[in-house]
């Protein structure tokens, strides 16, 4: 072998080694911050979103005073709150028992869809409840199949670590949910000056008492400044409609295109005063 050409064998065997290590050192480096940088990037998406919406403490609250309070019809269970802001990120997930068994466990989810559907089909000038959304979805109704679209994240819905459900810490937290629920219980969230943040969806009774306990909330946590909605006089509101009744034919059909069925007569005449006995419009 030549001489000089053995003599740089060892060179070039250590110029590989260092050029070795610093790709290592890279790499490193590289798999250290990618992970964090999208941590950061998911946690400030979460945060920096839910800023101008009700915090934890406030739901937690305002939860638990409307379901003790009473006068909501229904079955007297506790409930299951969810806030997202505008994105659809979920901000808030609550609830108003003595422990996450204290609620039906499968409401959790169904609050979050609320919540979801609230925001994704309100509008800064007109508010949509989910209980607005029931008529219209039925087969031949003007709105049949949304039901099926923008389905839930099941790995939002049903990761991390059960005992953080309805905690300031609950997986979903700064995390989007999805989901398109259409029964009562969903309601958009519109600050004093009228801004729509984003909604609360609550589940965990009838159909019907979660609609009247998301207003009471809403209400309470004074994010009612509802511009207009299909329900009521002018402007209306996003109250649920209860004017479902027999067609010639028998069929249930909803005058307007938004009823909801009255779970009972107590629900039917709870629901259409909570606009007179809770107004909507940022508190004076």
């Amino acid at each position: 072998m030549d001489r000089h050409l053995s003599d740089n064998i060892p060179r070039g065997i250590h110029t590989v080694k260092r050029t070795f290590q610093w790709m290592q050192l890279v790499c490193l480096s590289g798999c250290l911050l990618m992970p964090y940088t999208a941590f950061a990037d998911d946690e400030s998406d979460g945060r920096s979103g839910c800023k101008n919406a009700p915090g934890f403490s406030a739901v937690q609250t305002a939860l638990a005073a409307v379901v003790t309070g009473g006068g909501n019809s229904g079955l007297g269970f506790n409930m299951w709150a969810t806030v997202v802001n505008r994105d659809g990120v979920v901000c808030v997930v609550a609830f108003s028992g003595a422990d996450r068994g204290a609620q039906w466990p499968g409401s959790r989810v169904i609050s979050a869809q609320k919540a979801n559907t609230a925001n994704a089909f309100s509008l800064p000038g007109f508010a949509l409840s989910t209980a607005n959304l029931y008529s219209a979805v039925q087969p031949g109704g003007s709105l049949y199949g949304l039901q099926h679209s923008n389905p839930v994240d099941t790995g939002v819905a049903y990761g991390g670590n059960s005992k953080n459900y309805g905690q300031s810490n609950d997986p979903m937290v700064g995390r989007k949910i999805g989901g398109v629920n259409v029964f009562g219980g969903g309601l958009a969230l519109y600050a004093k000056d009228g801004t729509l943040v984003g909604a609360i969806g609550l589940s965990g009774d009838t159909s019907c008492t979660d609609h009247i306990i998301g207003w009471k909330v809403r209400h309470a946590l004074n994010f009612d400044n509802v511009p207009a909605g299909v329900a009521g006089a002018s402007p209306g509101t996003d109250n649920i409609i209860f004017d479902i009744a027999p067609d010639a034919h028998g069929h249930p059909v909803s005058a307007g295109g938004f009823g909801h069925p009255a779970c009972s007569a107590a629900a039917a005449t709870i629901g259409t005063a909570l606009p007179t006995n809770f107004p909507v419009g940022p508190a004076q």
